[in-house]
């Protein structure tokens, strides 16, 4: 597998962002593309396609729409952009799939490679497909590393993905056989601001209790007197973390604060939750997300046995310039702990690591 070739651009119109960003990839060869188009440029997603594949002689494309799109060291966002990137794989060792947006579809789907069993996929899903977190729990179990990344279409029209051609809705992507080796983490976009609790009565996603106390008063103690001022107004601040049982990691699920009821002390997030699960209240936090940034680059680097040729990023829409600042400074931070490594990427809806679906998460994927 030979080193990746990256081609990003913006442009005035999808035209010149599609032309531009060919341009770069001109004669790359290779047997299999990634490509990512704001939703600027959703309607025309097949005509970019159609440049890729003249330009490049790469005939299988996978990728899917972002409100953002990325590359090394840059972010593309609200604007005409595509990104695209080849690598020479043996045609044995992937297959593309596409169409499993149920359990039923997802049984009946063929996703062994021509050489060898599923071992690994890059996975992008329309948010709006039924029980998505289920899809992706069963697929990564159809998978020999039991690992899956990807993330969710994030769009504000249309939801077009590729898997050879332009479609919508379910899960499509590519499968890698174990002779692809592949690196990958995780890193948070929010970090605790009090102990882990257990939840002791709960109803859906209202949670009743926590450590036999109402939910409310505890939720005001662990989240300090300033914030609890002001309660009512935390909803895009204030978080609450479901640790992974299990995870040697200390890795936990991000759910949005979604409703306080001052006069029963509940609160409800956006997950249903049951009594004995555990949880903490998160905050997010450049500067901490900043740094589990740096910690989850070094300890990728730290597994490495050979320069990376390439790989894919997804980063959630709360990230990037809202997080991190204007300047692409989370794709900059990768591109001075890696080097000048061909990445692609989005801004997603929701980020699929190993087996879940995240929020406000980074996943980083090498092909070493």
């Amino acid at each position: 597998m030979s080193r990746f070739r990256l081609g990003h651009a913006r442009g005035e119109n999808w035209q010149l962002a599609a032309r531009a960003c060919a341009a770069q990839l001109a004669g790359s060869g290779g047997t299999l593309g990634f490509v990512y188009v704001t939703d600027h440029v959703a309607d025309h997603f097949g005509d970019v396609l159609q440049i890729l594949k003249q330009s490049t002689g790469v005939a299988d494309w996978v990728g899917t729409t972002g409100i953002g799109v990325l590359a090394t060291g840059s972010e593309y966002l609200d604007e005409p952009a595509v990104v695209a990137m080849t690598g020479d794989f043996s045609p044995g060792a992937y297959r593309l799939f596409s169409g499993i947006d149920s359990t039923a579809a997802l049984k009946g789907a063929d996703l062994a490679c021509p050489e060898g069993a599923a071992h690994f996929a890059v996975v992008h899903a329309d948010p709006a497909c039924e029980d998505i977190v289920a899809l992706v729990a069963k697929l990564a179990e159809r998978m020999e590393s039991g690992f899956v990344v990807g993330g969710l279409t994030s769009s504000r029209n249309r939801n077009p993905q590729v898997a050879g051609r332009v479609l919508e809705g379910g899960m499509s992507g590519v499968v890698f056989s174990d002779q692809i080796t592949v690196a990958t983490r995780l890193t948070q976009g929010c970090s605790p601001i009090g102990p882990r609790r257990t939840i002791t009565q709960a109803e859906r996603n209202i949670i009743v209790t926590i450590d036999d106390r109402p939910a409310l008063e505890v939720f005001r103690e662990d989240i300090g007197e300033r914030l609890a001022r002001e309660v009512e107004k935390l909803g895009g601040t204030v978080f609450v973390g479901l640790p992974i049982k299990g995870s040697d990691t200390g890795d936990y699920l991000v759910r949005h604060l979604v409703g306080i009821d001052p006069s029963n002390k509940l609160i409800a997030i956006g997950d249903y939750v049951k009594a004995g699960a555990q949880l903490m209240f998160c905050r997010r936090d450049a500067e901490a997300a900043g740094e589990d940034l740096r910690r989850m680059l070094e300890s990728i680097q730290q597994g490495l046995f050979a320069k990376p040729r390439g790989g894919v990023y997804y980063s959630c829409l709360g990230r990037g310039a809202n997080l991190f600042g204007p300047n692409s400074e989370e794709l900059r931070t990768i591109e001075n702990a890696l080097g000048d490594i061909p990445i692609a990427g989005f801004f997603c809806n929701g980020e699929i690591s190993h087996n879940r679906l995240y929020g406000y998460t980074g996943v980083l994927t090498l092909f070493v």
